[in-house]
């Protein structure tokens, strides 16, 4: 109960900071109809409660099954156990991810139908599970990240090439939704366990870098499809608001919708744990059943924020998007800015990562200022994406391409636990609150602003949402660096003129 009220009080700070915001913005320039604005705070209580109860479902449930499959792959010790793991644990919890759902949803409504959103969640499913398998393999291996990163990324840059602007905004929007808050807690146990039990000099830096890797696979899989299928040139088409049919009735409907989603994606996971425990864990009746009642509540959260979401989040998102671009547009990257200091301190995943930086390194990283960091990181790059969406001669790809790069530059000059980390922060900063206020805000703007389009604008957001922390971790892995090695020179100092005090000046 303790650990409940905990994340109870964390997700609350966290989604209070968005709610205000909103509310500030509806009594001053965008008033909103105030059956919406009800249903956006019967929403916000929703999606409050719902990720208390699922962040609280991954500690006892997603984290330790992360842990015990790590664990196990590293015993094994055979390459194609690894690869054939983590390739299917890597599949399914990245359909599990609700992220991943709401933004195959949003393809679907903007392309009118003609992507369907399965497509989207089966075809980025399968590159993280490929990702996950080549993931867990460096780390048995011990082959550098940042030359990982670097081939991977020039790949990507190639094929960027040969595919449409939608779907290139759309590709690197999968990659940020797709390491949101089911998606992490489990990487980032199963890349730990793996890295504990194989041991050496490398398993601290090694326990970070899976979810950056994870996250590749979206980019690939959406680009590749794109490419197979010729698909590009699509007009996008912004979804219509809730009818006015009541605070409750949308909940109503949306619950048994979003009941039935959940375990769908929730029972792959369930039943590959029995498999798992039955031949391999073997665990004792409590801790299964423990684990168990952790899948449970990670359903019922799942279903709350879910339908907390589409019935109330989401159309009061795009309302705002639509209103301030319609106030005055040149106020869409003020409003951009705020939001995206406050959106960073609602994700439920940057609260695990943060905690296990600052656990693994034994407290030598604080995890308030990493918190600090991707806060100013993140708001600038709301506040750019917003320029974009004004801006008709200002394209994804220039912002991105820069970033990616500088990113892939700065990885040979910080620490290598610094490399891990930056990745890991860009899965995990793009997360539920990205993936659905700030998406649908962008997209509303799109929808208004001259010029821009829903499809080629009003996606992207979550992709520099996802790209800035790699640089902005990278610059303070620079940073803590020659902090270092100013340290060390001084207690060199020191040393030298406690052995020799008259022939040191």
């Amino acid at each position: 109960m303790n650990i409940l009220l905990q994340k109870l009080k964390e997700v609350s700070l966290s989604v209070l900071g968005v709610t205000a915001v909103v509310l500030l913005l509806h009594f001053t320039i965008v008033p909103v109809e105030k059956v919406a604005m009800w249903r956006f705070v019967l929403g916000a209580f929703s999606v409050t409660i719902g990720l208390a109860i699922f962040l609280f479902g991954a500690q006892l449930g997603i984290t330790p099954l992360g842990n015990l499959l790590g664990e196990a792959v590293a015993k094994s010790n055979r390459m194609w156990i690894v690869g054939t793991v983590g390739f299917i644990t890597g599949f399914l919890i990245t359909v599990a991810e609700p992220d991943l759902q709401i933004l195959a949803q949003q393809v679907n409504i903007a392309s009118g139908g003609i992507v369907p959103g399965i497509l989207v969640l089966i075809v980025v499913s399968l590159g993280v599970g490929i990702m996950v398998s080549i993931g867990l393999a460096r780390i048995l291996i011990e082959f550098p990240l940042n030359r990982l990163f670097s081939l991977f990324y020039f790949l990507v840059f190639l094929l960027a090439l040969k595919t449409s602007p939608e779907f290139l905004a759309i590709s690197v929007d999968a990659s940020g939704a797709t390491t949101g808050a089911m998606t992490t807690p489990f990487l980032l146990a199963l890349g730990y366990g793996v890295a504990q039990l194989k041991g050496g000099a490398k398993a601290e830096e090694d326990s970070f870098g899976l979810v950056g890797l994870a996250s590749v696979g979206p980019i690939f899989a959406i680009m590749i499809t794109s490419i197979i299928k010729r698909l590009g040139g699509i007009e996008g088409t912004l979804e219509p608001p809730i009818a006015a049919v009541g605070v409750f009735g949308p909940y109503f409907r949306a619950l048994p919708v979003f009941f039935r989603d959940s375990v769908l994606t929730i029972l792959p996971l369930g039943v590959l744990f029995l498999v798992f425990d039955k031949l391999k864990f073997k665990l004792h009746k409590r801790t299964r059943n423990s684990i168990l009642k952790g899948l449970f509540y990670t359903l019922i959260g799942l279903t709350l924020f879910l339908v907390g979401v589409n019935a109330g989040f989401m159309d009061v998102g795009r309302t705002m998007g639509v209103g301030i671009a319609e106030f005055h547009p040149m106020l869409l990257p003020v409003v951009g800015f705020l939001l995206g200091m406050v959106v960073v301190l609602a994700e439920p995943a940057v609260y695990v990562l943060t905690e296990q930086i600052e656990d693994v390194t034994a407290g030598h990283i604080k995890r308030r200022v990493i918190m600090v960091v991707l806060s100013i990181g993140i708001a600038c790059a709301v506040s750019l994406s917003m320029i974009r969406i004004l801006s008709s001669k200002l394209e994804l790809w220039h912002l991105l391409l820069p970033g990616f790069a500088l990113a892939a530059v700065l990885s040979y000059r910080v620490p290598p636990i610094f490399v891990g980390i930056a990745y890991d922060s860009g899965g995990v900063a793009s997360g539920p609150m990205t993936a659905t206020f700030v998406l649908a805000f962008a997209q509303g703007a799109a929808h208004v602003i001259p010029g821009a389009d829903v499809m080629s604008e009003g996606f992207g957001v979550i992709a520099m949402v996802a790209m800035v922390p790699l640089v902005a971790l990278q610059i303070l892995g620079v940073v803590f660096r020659r902090k270092e090695e100013k340290q060390q020179a001084l207690l060199m100092e020191e040393a030298l003129v406690q052995e020799n005090p008259e022939g040191v000046e």
